[in-house]
């Protein structure tokens, strides 16, 4: 095959894939505003969240409004542990999780966890999201304070009540231990990587549904 076919081959398989919708695991709902979520004073603040592959959860919210830097990383499991090779048999005790810097005046906790169940994670699904499965690949709030973890159940409590997924909420709010920056080559893999077809296929309808369904939080450039 000449290099021109395979160039040609290549851009028709990702227009393919990209227009593929997520999986029915993982719905794109446009959940309502926190109903508690206190103003926050502080000019940083830091969210640990994690909702399935690392990739799509740091490019979907290093797109948001307000938000400084984005980094992938793991939480829950030990520093020895804390490799990708490391956590792939569910056995560390680590979830694929991002740490959030954000500025609490343009973008509230609230608002991070109404687009984290949005459009990236289905807070339905126990210890998998999308094609992947295993504790690793869980949906979870790390609250980093009180103020945090009040927002986080009050947060779940609400969509529960308002019966927006069909299935029973298992999210779990859980304790911060530490969060462990991942490789560098796991570092704005979906900005890196706009071809890749995992990401095609699994990540770039998140961002798709950030942009449709809440175009007034989405950045003009994506933060670092």
């Amino acid at each position: 095959m000449t290099t021109l076919r395979r160039s040609l081959a290549a851009l028709l398989a990702a227009a393919i894939l990209s227009q593929c919708a997520p999986a029915q695991a993982e719905s794109v709902v446009k959940l309502p505003a926190a109903q508690v979520d206190p103003a926050v004073k502080a000019k940083r603040a830091t969210a640990v969240l994690a909702g399935g592959c690392f990739w799509g959860v740091e490019g979907v919210f290093s797109n948001v409004k307000g938000v400084i830097s984005v980094e992938s990383g793991y939480h829950g499991g030990s520093q020895a542990t804390a490799k990708y090779e490391l956590t792939h048999d569910g056995t560390s005790g680590h979830a694929e999780a991002v740490r959030i810097v954000y500025d609490p005046s343009q973008v509230s906790y609230g608002t991070l966890l109404r687009i984290l169940f949005s459009v990236v994670a289905d807070p339905t699904l126990k210890n998998r999201q999308g094609p992947d499965s295993g504790p690793q690949y869980r949906a979870a709030i790390v609250p980093m304070d009180a103020t945090q973890r009040q927002v986080a159940t009050a947060y779940l409590a609400q969509i529960a009540r308002g019966k927006y997924f069909a299935k029973p909420i298992v999210v779990p709010v859980e304790t911060y231990k530490a969060f462990y920056r991942a490789e560098a080559n796991h570092q704005d893999f979906m900005r890196r990587n706009p071809t890749n077809g995992y990401i095609l296929r699994w990540d770039a309808p998140k961002l798709a549904a950030l942009k449709r369904l809440f175009p007034d939080l989405v950045r003009r450039t994506p933060a670092p």
